[in-house]
Formats: C-alpha cells, structure tokens, sequence
C-alpha cells in the first residue's frame, strides 16, 4: 500500500472557500531539504531555508489578505476605476520562532487595509511570544531568558522586550481574578505559600491561595492575593474568602485547610453551613515538630490508626490510648490534637470515597510546588504585581496529559453520589 497522504485545507482568499489538497508533507520536506544541500544553502540562519521558506508564506498571505481587502487580484481588470488600488509597500522585520524575518508589507491607496497576519504595530509573531511567556512560568528570569532567546534566534533579545511580553498577561490576570464563580463548590481547598517580595524592603509575605473542586469534579483555582507582612491571618483570610462569596459562591459543602488559629470561624462566618475540615497532612508534620525524630515513625504510625479508623467513636477510642501514652513525653503534641478534634473529625463521618479528597491539603499543595519550582531561580521580586504574574501563569500552564491546567478528581462520579445522597438540596442535584 502506497504511503498516504496528508491532508490540508486551504481558503480561497476571494470566495473564501475551504478548499481540502492532498500533500505529501514529508516528500515535500525531503525535497527541499535535498534542492537546499545540492546548492548549498543553509536550513537555518538569515539565509537558510525555513527562514526563506516562512518569509514567502508570510509574504503570500499578506498579498492574499490586500486582494481580499481590494477584491480583484493583482493586474486583474476589475480593479480598473475601483476607487482603491494597490500603492507599494513597506518592509517590515518580525521575530518568529526561527529568528527575525524581513517581509514587504503591501499598502493601498486608500489606507484602509489593515493585515491580520501581521497586524500593524505588531514585531513579534504570536509564537515568540508563546515561548517567552512558558519560560517565564516555568521559573527562568527575565534575563535567563533573554539570553535563552538570543542563543536560540541568533540575534538579541534584551530583557525590557522579555518583560513588555511578561506585561501582556496583566489585563488578562484581573479579568480573571474578577471573574465570576459558580454558586456552589462541593470542596473548597485554601493554603498560604510565602514569598520574598519588595514593599520598600525585601519581607517574606503570605500568598493566599483558594483552590475549588466544582460539581463536574474540575480542580480550579479560584483566586490569589498577596497579604501584608507578618505571616498567614485568619483576618486576611476573612477578606478573600468574602471576596470569593461576592464573585458568586453562595455555598461550599466542605472548606480543607491547616489548622490555622481563627479560620474556622472566618470560614463560617461567610459559609455559614460549610463544614471545616483541618488537614491531617498538617496535623502529623506538626505533631512531628514536637517530637524527638526517634520517635517520628512510630508516632506516624499510631496516628495514622487514628485517621484511619472507621467512626468518630473509635478514632476517640484510639486518641485516649495515643495521649494516654504520649502526654508525659510530649504534653504540647497531645494539647495540639485536643484544639483541633473539632474541626479535625468531619469527614470520619463520609465514606471512603470522600475522605481522600478532604482530610488533606494535597491537591493544593501540588499546585504550590509548582509555584515553589517557578520562583525558585529568583532572590526576590520587586513587587506584588510581578510576583501574581509568575503565579498566574503556573497555575495556568497545561501540564502533560492534562486537559485542565490544575487537573481533574480522580473517581469523581462515586465521590458525587455520595454527596448527593447527603448534600442533593444544597448542591441543587435534586
């Protein structure tokens, strides 16, 4: 069987038709490729053959746009007393993926045609751009990048242009970090990482960071703020969990955080009816903290029994016996466990199901880690707005094999049911 072609569409640029063209892509290149080794001309550089190669495409789709803008191709009669006729053009340099490329930018006598393949005021194509912003999220500096950039084009790229790139996303990040919500989230998942960020000294500052699981089972991350000096707040958290309640979430069936002191009661102060889960992920390292590290595996170990067990009555069963035996050793551990039973105990009364998702932090702290590998390259940055950037575009770069940038709940139709047998009025399922 002969080797297939590949198929490719192309539009008439008068009717605007979809015409479909058999191609053999591959015979093509090798063609190419051979013509461009037997006359000896270079496949990349100023005067290779992609650039060559990209410079005609580019040229040939500007012509086509000025013949659709005037409606009559070059030399045709129509254009005879049309009113507007073709008038020269410009040259004009763009950066592409493959390096700098010099096109002639056709005019009309009229000043109406405005090029959509390379829009005017436009020297940079989008995939350049494409590439600065991935750099960026993957946590390479403005000046890493630039010198990335140079190597990679041939040519320089300085680190102002870098950062004009980087300022694109700006508006975009407002428009999302205002946009509205769903009315309600089954889980809700908040933390803080801290950043060193400069407010006329360098300080490490709290970025609260809210994480929603909606009803189709989508991770997503639903805001980030940057709080004043001084570490975490349960009265920051107070204002962006009211900002979160006034962008359209009504209710939120299940909030997971640390234990921090004071946010339990921020929580239902704006969710009145949300139950607060205190992740078990945070309770160990702290009970950990004040521990002999001899003792960490076996303390790891019995608590583990703890969270584990089927109800409410026997994970207390299994405490009494835990502070019965740890209290004369490490009093403070014990005391830790006794503040926070209230907001630690939720879900042992869920299903299996259920508990995976809400006795820890873990969805939130993945994405963290990503934030945490994308500032790592940095000392500090020099404002709010620079630090939300790096961020923003983590958050919301795809990840291999992932349709949703921040990923989907694993087992999610089983995890639904069961809310919906307890929770069905409150999520309107029913």
């Amino acid at each position: 069987m002969g080797k297939e072609l590949q198929r490719i569409t192309q539009v008439n640029p008068r009717t605007g038709e979809l015409v479909e063209a058999d191609v053999d892509l591959s015979a093509l290149a090798e063609q190419l490729v051979a013509t461009a080794t037997n006359q000896g001309i270079e496949l990349t550089g100023p005067n290779g053959l992609l650039t060559g190669l990209t410079r005609q495409v580019l040229q040939s789709a500007l012509e086509a746009e000025l013949a659709d803008h005037l409606g009559y191709d070059r030399y045709a009669v129509d254009g005879r007393g049309s009113g507007n006729s073709r008038n020269g053009s410009s040259p004009k340099t763009v950066r592409t993926e493959i390096g700098e490329v010099t096109v002639q930018v056709p005019r009309d006598r009229g000043g109406t045609f405005e090029p959509r393949i390379v829009p005017k005021h436009q020297r940079r194509l989008d995939g350049f751009d494409q590439n600065v912003l991935s750099l960026y999220a993957k946590g390479m500096t403005t000046g890493d990048i630039a010198a990335h950039l140079a190597d990679l084009y041939g040519d320089d790229v300085s680190r102002d242009l870098v950062s004009t790139v980087t300022d694109r996303i700006v508006d975009e990040m407002a428009e999302w970090q205002a946009r509205p919500l769903e009315p309600v989230y089954p889980v809700v998942l908040i933390d803080a990482i801290m950043l060193k960020i400069r407010s006329g000294t360098v300080g490490n500052r709290p970025v609260y960071v809210a994480m929603g699981i909606d009803l189709d089972g989508h991770r997503d991350v639903l805001g980030m703020w940057v709080g004043p000096s001084g570490g975490e707040g349960a009265k920051q958290w107070m204002n962006m969990l009211t900002e979160l309640r006034n962008r359209g979430i009504q209710d939120v069936i299940i909030v997971c955080c640390d234990g921090l002191k004071g946010l339990p009661e921020s929580i239902r102060a704006t969710w009145p009816q949300a139950a607060v889960q205190t992740c078990v992920v945070h309770l160990v390292r702290n009970s950990l903290r004040f521990a002999s590290k001899k003792h960490w595996k076996r303390l790891a170990a019995e608590i583990k029994e703890i969270y584990h067990a089927p109800t409410i009555a026997a994970a207390e069963a299994r405490f009494d016996e835990f502070a019965d035996e740890w209290t004369g050793q490490y009093p403070a551990m014990v005391e830790m466990w006794r503040r926070s039973w209230g907001e630690f105990t939720p879900f042992l009364e869920f299903p299996l199901e259920l508990r995976r998702i809400v006795y820890t932090t873990n969805a939130i702290e993945s994405l963290n880690a990503r934030f945490r590998q994308a500032v790592r390259r940095r000392g500090h940055f020099p404002n709010e707005q620079a630090a939300l950037k790096v961020l923003y575009l983590a958050a919301r770069q795809r990840q291999h094999n992932r349709a949703n940038p921040t990923g989907e709940t694993a087992g999610w139709k089983g995890i639904l049911n069961v809310l919906a047998m307890t929770y069905g009025d409150r999520l309107g399922l029913n």
